[in-house]
């Protein structure tokens, strides 16, 4: 009987490894609902400042991981403002100067018109997977969903964040919680993943709260009012001519 109850321990523990994902094939599942061909969306970005807060309407273009166009639409002060991102690049278009500049070096890092987001978090690549060596921690409950919990370290030096914990939705496959790294293990950003939807054959988060922990203020929200996936998008819409159009 004693062998009989070892035996049928050894065969459940085997039973449940094997069912439970290795870190890499998390990290793919991830990249698949996250990434996509191409997607259009229409949002809006709500910065929360210590005593107001103000919404900044966009509409963006994205094809693949390498291109990306955005346009604000309001409020009026920011309507008409570009953004280009073409592989390492990023250029930006203000109609109150009718300029065009490359944003690079030490300016990647800053504010994007005041939010939580920087423009290095734009230049990101989406593919954790390309980026990160993944391995599985804990387990934990967020918002009533069970989650793996994942600790990813960069591949290579250099990275806006070489540190993440991220918490996974076991089901579903989308992170549902964030904490970005620095190398010496500094807490940077924190991000939190509302409001997942089925759209089409993905789980995507169409609510996201970004918190610079260096920064004052209650965060920014990112809302997709409406999004895309996979539609025709012409190639014209990542040149930099489109920037002054």
């Amino acid at each position: 009987m004693k062998k009989f109850c070892i035996l049928y321990v050894f065969i459940i523990t085997i039973s449940i490894n094997a069912q439970a994902p290795t870190g890499e094939e998390i990290l793919k599942r991830i990249d698949s609902n996250m990434t996509s061909r191409n997607r259009v969306v229409t949002s809006q970005m709500v910065i929360h400042g210590r005593r107001s807060s103000r919404t900044i309407s966009s509409k963006s273009w994205v094809q693949g991981i390498n291109k990306s166009f955005t346009e604000y639409l309001a409020p009026a002060r920011e309507k008409g403002t570009k953004m280009l991102k073409l592989d390492d690049n990023l250029w930006m278009y203000s109609p109150s100067t009718d300029r065009i500049i490359q944003i690079s070096g030490h300016m990647l890092r800053q504010s994007v018109m005041g939010s939580d987001l920087s423009y290095e978090d734009m230049m990101e690549n989406p593919k954790l997977h390309d980026d990160y060596h993944c391995e599985v921690i804990g387990n934990e409950m967020i918002d009533s969903r069970d989650c793996w919990i994942i600790h990813l370290t960069a591949k290579e030096a250099g990275l806006a964040y070489e540190i993440r914990k991220l918490w996974v939705d076991k089901e579903r496959y989308v992170p549902l919680k964030q904490e970005l790294f620095a190398k010496s293990g500094k807490l940077l950003k924190k991000m939190e993943l509302k409001d997942v939807k089925k759209i089409e054959s993905r789980w995507f988060p169409t609510r996201m709260i970004f918190k610079d922990m260096m920064k004052d203020g209650k965060g920014t929200e990112f809302i997709m009012n409406t999004i895309e996936f996979d539609v025709a998008i012409p190639d014209y819409q990542f040149s930099k001519a489109v920037l002054r159009k």
